[in-house]
């Protein structure tokens, strides 16, 4: 008889989330970590806590690791969480009556983020919805190396509950991940063929920081908002900068 629900995690040095995240997860039939290569006990972690570790020596990007994990998977559906990310008591309870019901092959769900240490509201931030949740045999990830989406075509169910997100618990997590992912992100422009200028990550930054902090209503968020905006900012300037160099290295 084959599972009823999967829950797929990637993950790369993420021993400070991989524990809380997992124990999230226990309500699932089985749980898969497909490790990119931690060097921090990660793998360690998840298999003291009873998940399925494979080791990929390998990235290839976010898609294609997401992809071989949902390759991994046996159960009927498959629930999709990033390592800093944990679902509530409740989202658990929504989830498995969602799957009972099978109304549709697919759910989306809210994602409340934190920055810093406060839940984002507004920033463009919330209610990020995400879909997650969906039937294996009906779904599958986008090849994208960064910010990659689940491929489904049909009719996609929307739960209530939040599934939390802590993706920067310091401001040195903000800059790490502003770098790793405008790196990526400019990768992606370049084999595109998109050409961009010196100019473009200037007026592209400037106004990411209006959209972010007034007409999303980041000023609600607090400092942590303003926060937000710049370094929100700085990762769109970043990504169309390191792109341009990219780009007049190849001409």
């Amino acid at each position: 008889m084959s599972l009823r629900l999967s829950a797929i995690v990637i993950t790369k040095n993420e021993a400070r989330n991989i524990e809380a995240c997992l124990d999230s997860l226990a309500f699932c039939d089985e749980r898969i970590v497909v490790d990119g290569g931690s060097e921090d006990g990660t793998a360690r972690l998840a298999e003291a806590k009873g998940a399925r570790v494979t080791i990929a020596k390998e990235w290839r990007g976010f898609g294609p690791q997401k992809n071989f994990a949902l390759s991994l998977a046996t159960g009927e559906w498959v629930l999709s969480v990033d390592a800093d990310e944990q679902v509530s008591e409740d989202l658990a309870v929504e989830i498995r009556r969602a799957i009972t019901e099978g109304l549709t092959d697919a759910y989306e769900m809210p994602r409340l983020s934190t920055f810093c240490g406060r839940p984002m509201r507004h920033s463009g931030w919330y209610p990020d919805y995400v879909l997650r949740l969906f039937r294996r045999s009906r779904a599958r990830f986008s090849d994208d190396l960064v910010h990659e989406r689940v491929i489904y075509d049909g009719q996609v169910g929307r739960l209530k509950e939040p599934l939390t997100h802590h993706p920067v618990l310091r401001l040195e997590d903000s800059l790490s991940r502003m770098d790793r992912y405008s790196t990526a992100r400019a990768e992606m422009i370049v084999n595109s063929g998109r050409r961009v200028s010196f100019f473009t990550g200037i007026v592209r930054g400037w106004w990411t920081f209006v959209q972010t902090y007034f007409i999303r209503l980041g000023f609600l968020d607090g400092r942590e908002g303003f926060l937000l905006a710049v370094a929100n900012a700085e990762g769109t300037y970043y990504r169309y900068m390191k792109a341009w160099l990219k780009g007049r290295g190849r001409g």
